[in-house]
């Protein structure tokens, strides 16, 4: 993709003009807000409530001290998402570029939910400032992520995935262990703009202010960057410094945000995109009219849940502006000027010599088994290190199904993101980045709204379902585009991140069978029974007999279709069976250890790396390593922080996580 895509991506395709919509959102806004306020207080005492509202009238001291600071709360959070991401998108000319696609506000939060755990007393000396010290930090690891990649548009969106996917297992582990202190984090985290005093918009008010005046200043030189980097210098204008400066204003301006009202996805990437969409095509019309039109389109979002009951009506404004904007970014990116689609077909997914396979099973196996043996017998106690060999049966009737659990998701993992790799030609694709472990998520949430009861197959059901759909419209989608492996890694990240939302929407309503959800969404297999690991393994064996019989599809596939073709290979009907194949597999590791894990994705890229080329070589190699990977993330999970219990799909991510960054900041990585 050029580098270049932001100062031609989009054409405008209506005459309005953005104040047309603009003042149609905050008409709206203004009735509903109207409406809601008339049910609590009659008109004739509005004026008094606003100005000094009566001590003895719980009505006014509501509307005063909580209705009013939310609605300044969404006036002023959406400008300043909004300037921020028009800034973003200016300085690093990517139209998807925003907070929450570049890791900025998943680096705030966490340094947040740190500093609450660890450093309360930190906090009262401006949570702004941890706030904006993790957004940096999160905005510097994504840079170096995709540095060797010239911040090229598609590296940076997956450098802030990674960075998401981090820093969102990490919050939602700390949940989990801390969970007294940290009850009300979750619905925060997700965007909730709750108020009950002036706090924030005091907050808020003096960023906006200086932010503005700060992007008034930089206008001039900012307009230069649609320009290439050669004309720009040529105008005398010094690009180091003008980028820094500008990124280091964009992301004091989420991070403020995200200090007072947690994180709001997606806000800062609609209002540039629309803004342009309507007439705005200069820098310094966006400048103006993103914040106008962001600030009241989350006022109107917020006032349409706001409106809502039941269940519903505790939902945070936040996590469903990311559901609703993420079909808004599926138009958006087919509009995106895209380079010519060369088949990605890396020399490590053809055929060719492979180590032997006999000799490379053994040696996987022993590898598995020492870790099987070790995750089984060894452990930390009470009263130090303890080595079960056989004779302590209570201890391995606690370890051994967590042990198999973590050894078939590991197994089911890796054979699914082998198959997702070499069916798509893309070395990046896996169940976790495409979206599909979030879709077997959602399938499983959808199937306990629906019975309180369900068994085991019911449930591999449901998950596997959820994942092959998520799978069936990410093929949708992606077949607009050729299925260009850089086009369908953007679709799988936003079909993802809507997911996300969607699930946060779930866990975020007042339903009482979400709460014990949380544990399961940090990668926990604490629950696991034995009955539960042996059907498990019963499912995990037939499925991976069934991937057997489709070895010679996975070794024709990537040759591309015409090649398929002459050697006598469907491609839609063996694509179509062996993305079931990964549909259902994903639903089973899902199932044991919820949608955190890396293994999908470093399982088979290790592979590939040892030299295993042919299919068949391929999927055992990267099987052993998953299950290896997998057994030990549990061991390390059980002892490292002793008596403290790590879930086993945080240390998968934290391993499989860094393994990758090591990869990009190496330029290593297959993109």
């Amino acid at each position: 993709m050029d580098e270049r895509i932001a100062a031609r991506a989009i054409r405008p395709a209506f005459s309005m003009h953005p104040a047309w919509l603009t003042g149609a959102l905050a008409c709206v806004a203004l009735a509903l807000f109207a409406h809601r306020i008339d049910m609590q207080l009659p008109m004739r005492l509005w004026g008094q409530a606003i100005r000094s509202p009566d001590l003895d009238d719980i009505r006014q001291l509501v509307i005063y001290g909580s209705d009013l600071p939310r609605l300044v709360v969404c006036v002023l959070a959406g400008a300043l998402l909004s300037l921020a991401g028009t800034i973003f998108q200016q300085v690093l000319r990517n139209p998807l570029a925003e907070p929450t696609t570049l890791g900025v506000s998943a680096g705030a939060s966490l340094a947040l939910s740190i500093a609450l755990l660890f450093a309360p007393q930190w906090l009262f000396a401006g949570q702004s400032w941890i706030a904006f010290a993790g957004a940096a930090l999160g905005m510097l690891c994504v840079v170096a992520l995709a540095w060797r990649r010239r911040l090229a548009p598609v590296s940076l969106i997956l450098a802030g995935l990674l960075l998401n996917f981090y820093c969102g297992s990490i919050n939602a582990v700390l949940i989990v262990l801390h969970h007294d202190a940290l009850q009300s984090l979750f619905i925060w985290d997700a965007g909730a703009l709750n108020q009950n005093n002036w706090d924030a918009p005091t907050t808020l008010f003096p960023c906006l202010v200086i932010g503005a005046v700060l992007a008034a200043i930089l206008a001039r030189p900012l307009t230069t960057l649609s320009l290439s980097d050669e004309r720009a210098r040529g105008l005398g204008v010094p690009l180091r410094f003008v980028k820094l400066g500008a990124l280091a204003l964009a992301v004091y301006l989420a991070a403020s945000v995200v200090a007072s009202v947690g994180v709001i996805g997606f806000l800062g990437m609609l209002a540039p995109t629309i803004v342009r969409l309507t007439g705005a095509r200069r820098f310094k019309d966006r400048l103006i009219w993103a914040p106008l039109f962001g600030a009241a389109l989350l006022w109107s979002a917020d006032e349409i849940m706001q409106s809502l009951t039941g269940a519903w009506a505790g939902i945070p404004t936040g996590a469903a502006l990311s559901l609703l904007g993420a079909p808004f970014l599926f138009w958006l990116l087919p509009r995106l000027p895209a380079r010519p689609v060369v088949p990605d077909t890396p020399s490590s997914m053809t055929p060719g010599k492979s180590p032997k396979m006999s000799f490379s099973i053994a040696c996987g196996a022993l590898v598995l088994a020492t870790a099987v043996v070790m995750a089984l017998a060894l452990g930390a106690s009470a009263h130090g290190w303890h080595a079960s060999l056989g004779h302590d049966a209570a201890m391995l009737h606690w370890r051994g199904p967590r042990v198999a659990a973590a050894l078939v998701a590991g197994l089911m993992l890796a054979i699914a993101g082998a198959i997702l790799q070499r069916v798509t030609r893309n070395a990046m694709a896996s169940p976790e980045v495409l979206g599909i472990s979030t879709g077997a998520s959602l399938g499983l949430i959808g199937l306990l709204f629906m019975t309180r009861e369900a068994g085991d197959l019911l449930q591999i059901g449901a998950a596997g379902a959820g994942a092959f759909a998520t799978l069936l419209v990410l093929l949708a989608l992606g077949r607009r585009h050729d299925f260009a492996p850089e086009r369908v890694l953007l679709v799988g990240v936003t079909l993802g991140t809507a997911l996300s939302a969607l699930v946060t929407v779930l866990l975020a309503s007042d339903d009482p069978r979400m709460s014990g959800l949380l544990a399961w969404m940090a990668g926990s297999t604490y629950d696991v029974s034995a009955r539960d690991a042996a059907v498990f393994s019963i499912a995990a064996i037939g499925l991976i007999g069934a991937t057997a019989l489709c070895v010679r599809w996975l070794d024709i596939l990537p040759l591309g279709e015409r090649a398929a073709a002459s050697l006598g290979v469907g491609t839609q009907s063996s694509q179509l069976a062996l993305l079931l194949l990964a549909a259902l597999m994903t639903g089973v590791a899902t199932i044991l250890m919820g949608p955190f894990s890396f293994i999908g994705l470093m399982a088979p890229h290790l592979a590939r790396m040892l030299g295993f080329r042919r299919a068949g070589a391929h999927l055992a190699a990267a099987a052993m390593l998953g299950a290896s990977i997998m057994v030990l993330a549990d061991w390390l999970g059980r002892n490292a922080l002793f008596p403290l219990q790590i879930p086993v799909g945080l240390v998968a991510t934290l391993l499989g996580g860094l393994y990758f960054m090591g990869l990009m900041i190496r330029g290593k990585a297959a993109i």
